[in-house]
């Protein structure tokens, strides 16, 4: 008997399989319908479902890979950050219609390296290749992408993290954090695992809207310490919950991308997929 794949796990993997592609074509600047025949789908019916899911065209996503275009995006951003976190980023914050709760651990629990936590794991689909998400019993601890690791050593980045808890499959109790974390409608409850510092650093994360960007150095000035900005480049390094506190939206102060843990193709699918919605956000509004 076959098992077929939910609709939107199918989805998900063609997404995937499409921005790879475009990331890895994007300076040939491809058409339609070469993307549409490494596909295998007709132009007309992968452009619509392409659309839908990332809100424009496939070439005017290309446009959202490029370097000149997080450049233009850093230049233009607004100062909100250091309000937004003022006004307490503890509270809930708000992506695209995605609502994050933040739940907190004590410095005695991080000291204890997840002795006596439970923390259970599943491998799931994304717009961004395949996920590794952990979870307490609080909420979503850990969102990892295999791309550039690999799946064994991305298992034992996550899992090196915390070497006192105890670790159990169970991708049925994660799903629906991880399915509201990529669809954008649901409740997601955030409880990484950090110290005082890099919890400030990934609060202050969390109040980055979509479609913004900050540098390292705006970042240390909004959680007060502006002279800490090589210790906040290693906090957002360390950043166990990807996408959902988005260390993808900071970059150098040159508008260079810099690192990212989980690799730069991951990260430049990420900024162009928030950048595209955004647009489409304001032009629905407008």
């Amino acid at each position: 008997m076959t098992v077929q794949k939910p609709e939107s796990s199918f989805h998900y993997e063609l997404m995937a399989a499409a921005i790879a592609w475009l990331e890895e074509h994007r300076e040939d600047r491809p058409s339609l319908e070469a993307l549409a025949a490494a596909m295998g789908m007709s132009p007309t019916h992968f452009q619509r479902l392409f659309g839908q899911w990332v809100g424009v065209s496939p070439k005017k996503y290309v446009e959202y890979l490029t370097l000149e275009h997080a450049r233009a995006l850093l230049a233009a951003r607004q100062p909100v950050l250091e309000a937004a976190h003022g006004a307490g980023a503890s509270g809930p914050g708000r992506l695209h219609d995605l609502f994050l709760r933040w739940e907190g651990m004590t410095p005695g629990e991080y000291a204890r390296r997840g002795g006596g936590l439970t923390i259970r794991w599943g491998w799931f689909d994304s717009p961004f290749g395949r996920p590794l998400a952990m979870a307490t019993d609080r909420g979503l601890s850990g969102l990892a992408f295999a791309a550039e690791l690999g799946a064994d050593a991305t298992m034992a980045d996550m899992t090196g993290r915390w070497p006192a808890a105890t670790f159990a499959e169970d991708a049925g109790a994660l799903r629906p954090m991880v399915d509201a974390a990529f669809s954008g409608r649901g409740t997601v409850p955030l409880a990484p695992l950090g110290g005082p510092f890099q919890i400030k650093v990934w609060e202050a994360l969390v109040t980055l809207p979509p479609g913004t960007l900050a540098t390292y150095s705006d970042i240390a000035r909004a959680i007060g310490s502006p002279s800490a900005v090589r210790a906040v480049g290693t906090a957002v390094g360390r950043n166990p919950v990807a996408w959902l506190i988005p260390c993808h939206r900071v970059l150098r102060r040159d508008g260079g991308l810099g690192g990212y843990h989980w690799g730069l193709p991951v990260k430049r699918a990420m900024l162009a997929w928030e950048g595209a919605r955004a647009e489409a956000a304001r032009k629905t509004a407008a």
